[in-house]
């Protein structure tokens, strides 16, 4: 390995800009990936602190170097049980050459754990990426594949030998799910796009179900609602709210309708457009005609209506009648 030198000063990388009073709070989201989830720690005492900045904090999985995105006050958000983790630091000019020092030798180490894998037979075990801690105390592999029913990936000794090979780095196995490999693997989306929707902006996963496809109207068709990873695409979240809220202001299928042209059944809705499809009887065949919903009287409350206007009024006999009809004589 090439000697690195690092520089003797330990001033932080990104000078804040203006001091802040020790007292004041200072609440900071960070992120450890280019699209990855916000994070909040508190940085009350390290000077006031921008989006871009560099800190270390200490996280569940060891010692992190993060970049600050952006600023919340302390007041407009409610803090977690047990108050905000305090940073550790900012990063120094040293801090961010070990990162990238330790990045440089990730691509390594995975075609490392990838052969080792294979020695192993580990033929459904794929290591999708090594992770270094900016200064080297962990290494992590991502790895994913077929668990053995409890959600867990037979890795057998595969840490271990991974461990004698990297001896002064602990070395960790974490096995995350087929959106997350997507994520890290990025590329062309299932739709066209260049980059994928959880590469370029989506920093979680919302639950996704066929029911959001066929309140939609969408094709079942596997291959037209599935994404690259092989789950359902997460893009049908994305209007699946509005479709929710269009369809409860419009009949429903199967129901009679008064239409211009008569009475007849639905057979089906557009609700973005606000429009409802009705066969209705002309001659001696069914036609189906587009309405808007303005147009639309249910048949079953005009009935209703009807009926009650035609029942007799139960006020005469004591009085206090407003319905406007003369009452019956016998």
């Amino acid at each position: 390995m090439a000697e690195i030198t690092f520089p003797s000063d330990a001033a932080p990388a990104n000078l804040p800009v203006a001091a802040l009073p020790a007292n004041t709070k200072q609440i900071i989201g960070v992120r450890f990936m280019r699209v990855g989830k916000i994070y909040h720690f508190d940085a009350t005492g390290h000077g006031l602190l921008k989006p871009g900045d560099r800190v270390i904090v200490e996280t569940t999985r060891g010692r992190q170097l993060g970049e600050v995105v952006h600023l919340i006050a302390p007041d407009k958000q409610a803090p977690p049980s047990g108050g905000y983790k305090a940073i550790e630091a900012l990063a120094t000019a040293r801090d961010l050459a070990l990162e990238q020092m330790w990045k440089g030798q990730e691509t390594e180490a995975m075609i490392n754990a990838r052969e080792r894998a294979h020695q192993l037979r580990l033929v459904d075990v794929k290591i999708v990426r090594a992770e270094y801690s900016y200064d080297g105390s962990r290494l992590t592999f991502l790895i994913s594949g077929p668990d053995d029913g409890a959600g867990r990936l037979e890795t057998k000794s595969l840490r271990d030998d991974m461990q004698q090979a990297y001896p002064q780095t602990q070395v960790a196995l974490r096995q995350i799910g087929p959106r997350d490999v997507a994520k890290l693997l990025g590329g062309m989306g299932a739709c066209g796009l260049e980059a994928r929707c959880c590469s370029t902006f989506l920093t979680d996963f919302s639950p996704v179900s066929i029911k959001m496809a066929k309140e939609q109207g969408l094709s079942l068709n596997p291959e037209e609602i599935t994404g690259m990873c092989g789950r359902l695409r997460c893009c049908l979240v994305y209007e699946y709210e509005n479709y929710v809220a269009a369809r409860k202001l419009l009949p429903k299928r199967g129901k009679l309708v008064i239409t211009p042209k008569g009475t007849g059944k639905v057979v089906d809705v557009n609700p973005m457009k606000e429009a409802v499809f009705v066969a209705v009887v002309e001659g001696e065949s069914m036609r189906v005609f587009e309405f808007m919903k303005d147009d639309l009287q249910p048949a079953a409350e005009l009935q209703a209506l009807q009926q009650k206007a035609a029942a007799p009024c139960d006020r005469h006999e004591g009085g206090g009648c407003n319905c406007g009809k003369a009452k019956k004589t016998p």
